[in-house]
């Protein structure tokens, strides 16, 4: 009689804990799927309200929505190709936060190539406008002058500066709106002068002259402070990546010894000082050889 109970007992209860485990799981996976979904939406309004104003920010159109689904079909397929082909998770996983990092370190480098380019044409838009100015046209003609005569990215930047003025917006907020897609310490030295100049007067055309000899000495200066660092920050990459190099070629050549670094604690603890040391070793270079001038 007890081991009918016991059996009656025991074939109630599995249905219901195989029911109670099944509800459950749905219930979680339907909270991760909902979850996923919420922050995937979350990270493409992200993406593409940052590559809009990015791109514009640069005079450039590209479609935000592409871009954000070229990344997330990169961020997955690459490194589960990589995964497939090499079977080695961590290459995968190194991969995957190299994708993901990807576009942050491209923009950055394209907006400080930009800025770069902007501050070596400033002499010479500057000593156009001086002379413009000189020979009796006014700051708007002269500037209308610089935006039809010099490259990009000088008459781009200027060009929005004289749209804004030609839709009545105020000169101290357009400069203002310059300064913010321009943050450089010669930009602001120019617009301090324009702002001085306009409340006032004086000779624009010679303070403009006189900022261009200023910021193309500059310019020769910070050249020649450059190419005499150079050696030193190629020293810098060299001895922080030899080391790179070397774990890279060791890992085939002695895999079952290399594994150990990261397969148990003591490989562990050494990789984290190694990782420590090498950066430690790049930023004390970095600091050597950047000068301020």
């Amino acid at each position: 009689m007890m081991e009918t109970i016991l059996n009656l007992t025991s074939g109630i209860l599995f249905p219901l804990v195989v029911a109670f485990v099944f509800v459950g799981m749905t219930l979680l996976a339907y909270t991760v799927m909902k979850q996923a979904s919420i922050y995937m939406v979350e990270y493409k309004e992200t993406f593409t309200e940052s590559a809009s104003a990015n791109m514009s920010d640069m005079f450039m159109s590209v479609d935000a929505a592409r871009l954000f689904n070229i990344n997330l079909i990169a961020i997955f397929l690459i490194p589960i190709q990589v995964w497939y082909f090499l079977g080695d998770l961590p290459t995968a996983l190194a991969v995957f936060a190299l994708i993901a990092f990807l576009p942050a370190f491209v923009y950055s480098s394209m907006r400080k190539k930009r800025l770069r380019k902007f501050e070596e044409q400033l002499p010479d838009g500057l000593a156009m406008l001086s002379g413009a100015m000189r020979a009796g046209a006014s700051l708007n003609i002269a500037l209308e002058n610089l935006v039809k005569e010099q490259p990009a990215p000088l008459s781009q930047e200027f060009e929005l500066f004289m749209r804004e003025q030609r839709i009545g917006t105020d000169f101290d907020v357009s400069l203002q709106h310059m300064e913010n897609r321009l943050p450089l310490q010669d930009f602001a030295m120019i617009s301090s002068a324009l702002r001085i100049n306009r409340e006032i007067g004086g000779n624009l055309a010679e303070i403009l002259e006189s900022l261009a000899d200023t910021l193309r000495r500059k310019h020769q200066m910070e050249g020649k402070i450059e190419s005499l660092t150079a050696q030193g920050k190629l020293q810098g990459i060299v001895m922080t990546g030899l080391p790179v190099l070397l774990a890279f070629l060791l890992y085939f050549i002695e895999r079952a010894a290399m594994e150990k670094l990261w397969t148990t604690p003591v490989g562990w603890a050494v990789l984290s000082i190694i990782v420590i040391m090498e950066f430690m070793g790049y930023i004390m270079i970095k600091k050597i050889t950047s000068i301020d001038v």
